[in-house]
């Protein structure tokens, strides 16, 4: 059952961000609404068993990843709304279920109706949208569970299922480490519509990397193919969930196992992204790179998808005056990043899943939320509104020199990272 209205508690919110906007911001209420309230609207639906789907938007399946980004704003709320805060446990319930039928699946359907991609060579199943295995779709959910616990006190979404997905995923996280002992293959034939992003090489299992303490990601955020296999900050959000999995089942459940194999974990991607996931560019100062492959290659780069490096601080993987963070910003924010657009209209971070010269609100929105600066928030919200193509909401991209150009309209991840950061403007923020 999907929501019919918007929640008292909700437009509560809203009618204070409004007053907030009033007579300098205007334009910020009025996407800020749009984008809040089409979420709930369009996106939530709450199942008979207590569970909750959520869509991902024009794509009729839910991704772990994207679903947690989406509902994560209405945390602030939850903190007062006992019926908001059952229905983010829901989600975390159903993100659960679904690890528990495939730790390497990114998206799933509603029920088990045999919908997407089921023509790819992989190990599918009827419940599975898209199996592409991405470290983040096994994070997200463990951060959603810890979220909605510190700020409301909830903690219904840690039950049974809750523990068996974590030992598959710790289970992934462990084999993976070293991907040349791991089953999962993945490739999807390149005809059509395809793209050569969205298959793995080698007969589907990625480039060759060698062991070094990072676990092994056959594809970005982005749903993109990794170049090479360890994806830096996504092994950076494995670090932050592992500590938060020793926190959980510490104070709130009671297990020493899985205490002990979240901290080896921990510490072992932790040496490896120290060891391996750092380099130079071309300057020749140390930054963090986007991808290595233990053996001393890396990529320099950033994709517009989170996890990404610029959204390190925002994870909780470092504090956002680290110096080899200031210098990987200034890097990605530079003509150095392949992925790093300046047109007539604006200027930021796209991605190899959309054309050249197309930025991402995404990515616009979480440069925001790492600056320090006010003025820097303040610039990138009023071009988020000035670029949105007179839809009042986000989109995937837009075109730097068009923005009347982007791709998806119907976007849910994007519109809530535009609400998070207008959030934090104004200094209210998710309990981290």
């Amino acid at each position: 059952m999907a929501y019919k209205e918007i929640p008292l508690s909700v437009k509560q919110f809203m009618a204070a961000i409004t007053e907030k906007c009033e007579t300098t911001h205007e334009d910020w209420a009025k996407n800020f609404n749009a984008a809040f309230a089409n979420t709930l609207l369009t996106t939530v639906n709450k199942q008979s068993d207590g569970t909750t789907f959520v869509l991902t938007g024009d794509i009729p399946a839910m991704w772990l990843r994207d679903s947690t980004a989406q509902v994560r704003p209405y945390l602030v709320i939850a903190k007062e709304d006992p019926e908001l805060a059952a229905m983010i446990a829901g989600l975390v319930k159903r993100q659960f279920f679904y690890i528990t039928i495939d730790p390497y699946a990114n998206a799933f359907n509603e029920g088990p109706n045999g919908a997407g991609h089921q023509e790819d060579h992989t190990d599918m199943k009827d419940w599975i949208w898209e199996r592409k295995y991405e470290i983040d779709s096994l994070c997200y959910p463990i951060q959603l569970a810890y979220l909605l616990y510190k700020n409301t006190g909830c903690v219904e979404q840690f039950d049974e299922q809750f523990v068996q997905g974590v030992k598959k995923i710790l289970e992934v996280f462990a084999l993976e480490q070293d991907h040349q002992h791991s089953t999962y293959t993945f490739e999807r034939d390149i005809v059509g519509g395809s793209r050569p992003e969205d298959t793995l090489i080698r007969s589907g299992r990625g480039a060759e990397v060698t062991p070094c303490g990072m676990t092994w990601s056959g594809f970005r955020p982005s749903d993109d193919a990794c170049i090479y296999g360890y994806l830096v900050p996504s092994n950076m959000f494995a670090v932050v969930v592992l500590g938060y999995l020793e926190e959980i089942f510490t104070q709130i459940l009671s297990d020493p196992n899985i205490v002990a194999a979240a901290k080896k974990l921990k510490e072992a991607i932790q040496e490896g992204i120290e060891t391996y996931g750092i380099t130079l560019n071309q300057s020749g100062e140390k930054v963090f790179a986007y991808e290595a492959d233990g053996a001393g290659r890396a990529v320099v780069m950033d994709d517009s998808n989170v996890p990404n490096l610029m959204s390190a601080p925002y994870l909780g993987y470092i504090s956002s005056d680290d110096p080899i963070y200031q210098e990987t910003r200034r890097t990605i924010l530079s003509k150095e990043n392949p992925y790093y657009y300046e047109g007539t209209y604006a200027k930021g971070i796209g991605s190899s899943h959309t054309p050249p010269n197309y930025i991402w609100p995404i990515a616009l929105s979480m440069e925001g939320l790492t600056s320090d600066n006010k003025r820097e928030k303040e610039r990138i919200l009023n071009l988020l509104t000035a670029t949105d193509a007179g839809t009042n909401l986000m989109h995937e991209s837009f075109d730097v020199d068009a923005p009347e150009s982007y791709t998806r309209e119907w976007f849910s991840w994007a519109n809530m990272m535009f609400c998070e950061l207008l959030m934090d403007y104004f200094d209210i923020r998710v309990e981290k």
